[in-house]
């Protein structure tokens, strides 16, 4: 059942050699998933090259939110990257259980 403030959906590849990555990217979504009161969910997959983060709100499609690929970020630059676009997103009526990371901002930014 997903969460009424949606989920974000962590997709990796099923190489052990990106377990740091993941670790790193996790926490970051983590983060970001708790201010909203969403959940998360960490799925490894073999039809994927990178670790992919997507936003899912109720029967809608994923929405792709990060992907890591060529990427060596720490986890503060992760978080405020899928922090934007998933601001942005909060603009778009379909999205507006998103609106609450508006509400925090200021306290985000630190």
């Amino acid at each position: 059942m997903l969460s009424e403030n949606g989920k974000f959906l962590v997709y990796a590849p099923p190489s052990s050699l990106r377990n740091e990555r993941l670790k790193t990217i996790s926490k970051a979504v983590v983060k970001i998933a708790e201010k909203l009161g969403a959940e998360v969910e960490i799925t490894r997959r073999r039809d994927v090259l990178s670790i992919f983060v997507f936003y899912k709100n109720g029967g809608e499609e994923e929405i792709p939110v990060y992907c890591d690929w060529g990427k060596n970020w720490d986890e503060d630059d992760i978080y405020h990257s899928i922090r934007s676009v998933v601001y942005a997103l909060s603009f778009h009526p379909r999205y507006s259980v998103l609106q609450k990371i508006r509400e925090v901002r200021m306290e985000w930014q630190n």
